[in-house]
């Protein structure tokens, strides 16, 4: 699987900060006023999750999964043409059609410094080559043996439901607070 690193740090520390504030809340004014307060942080958590947490490419030996911000992509690689980065992982299939991951490995600025060593060469290059050759590798190596199916795309339902919930408690949140009559 690849995320981003900043990812797993921007919702972990989106969750603490919430459920401070959440526990603050709780105690200076009461569950009530807290419950009337939660779906606004819960909302802004959810942004979090599915802006930066959400989008991710997996890859295994049936193809590769582009789980972008509420839409996700199953490509089997019997249907991948060419694997690419432009700013971000592109995976072309033979719709023609480029699928775009959104939350894959990333092509860095120019004058950003390489975190990894590539020893074969002697040189330091950057993780996002690494990672689109070691997606690429997996291509080559399973698209003649995997089983050849439909690219499926999707949304992705539990983010959208979640999203539902919040954006009703936001809703009923108003309602009892007054600001909606």
């Amino acid at each position: 699987m690849f995320r981003a690193p900043s990812a797993v740090f921007a919702l972990a520390l989106g969750a603490v900060l919430a459920a401070v504030l959440l526990v603050d809340a709780a105690l200076r004014a009461g569950v009530g006023e807290m419950l009337l307060i939660a779906p606004w942080l819960l909302l802004a958590l959810w942004g979090v999750y599915a802006l930066l947490f959400a989008p991710h490419v997996r890859v295994d030996a049936d193809g590769i999964r582009i789980h972008n911000p509420l839409r996700i992509a199953d490509i089997p690689w019997p249907r991948v043409v060419d694997i690419d980065m432009r700013w971000q992982l592109e995976v072309r299939t033979d719709e023609p059609r480029v699928s775009r991951a959104y939350g894959g490995p990333v092509a860095g600025r120019p004058g950003r410094p390489p975190l990894r060593r590539d020893d074969d060469r002697g040189r330091r290059e950057p993780p996002a080559i690494r990672d689109l050759l070691l997606i690429r590798e997996a291509w080559e190596s399973a698209r003649d043996t995997a089983p050849a199916g439909a690219v499926k795309r999707a949304w992705d339902v539990p983010s959208l439901i979640s999203l539902a919930v919040l954006i009703v408690w936001v809703t009923i949140s108003l309602f009892i607070s007054g600001v909606l009559r």
